[in-house]
């Protein structure tokens, strides 16, 4: 229930956010948000006295960027579609088909990591590597769209 009503503030601010230092550097940032909230999930020690309260505020992060990457990744990928396009509707499909195979696929390494490692704390660490890979590929993208100054 926290990340939900999180996430809607998430998009709000990073919306706003964007339009100050565009969505890549937006993305970037709530890449850089979800590594912390991996790594503080890592070291939350059920021994803790205040790993509830802790818990808690990893879930807030990961409110806030799940709202906020959502809505600047779609946006972020209309700007980079052709202008004079009527194919559109093609292009979000695309996205859709490869969005709910990127589920499919984090969720499967993710039960693969827990089944092999019988640790949940590895396999929230592990997805970091797939934050770092996103990392690069949104520098890429901004490498390749600097003559661009709308996304």
């Amino acid at each position: 229930m926290v990340i939900q009503v999180v996430a809607i503030g998430g998009a709000l601010f990073f919306s706003n956010l964007s339009k100050k230092i565009g969505n890549p550097n937006v993305i970037n940032i709530n890449i850089i948000l979800w590594i912390g909230a991996c790594i503080g999930a890592y070291f939350l020690d059920r021994n803790d006295p205040l790993v509830e309260y802790k818990f808690f505020a990893i879930a807030g992060v990961i409110g806030l960027v799940m709202g906020g990457l959502q809505s600047m990744s779609r946006s972020t990928y209309s700007k980079i579609l052709p202008k004079d396009s009527h194919e559109n509707t093609t292009y979000f499909s695309f996205y859709d088909v490869l969005e709910k195979l990127s589920i499919i696929l984090g969720t499967s390494i993710f039960s693969i990591i827990i089944e092999q490692f019988r640790d949940m704390r590895i396999a929230a660490i592990s997805m970091v590597i797939f934050f770092v890979l996103g990392f690069i590929c949104i520098h890429i993208l901004k490498m390749k769209m600097k003559t661009q100054s709308d996304i």
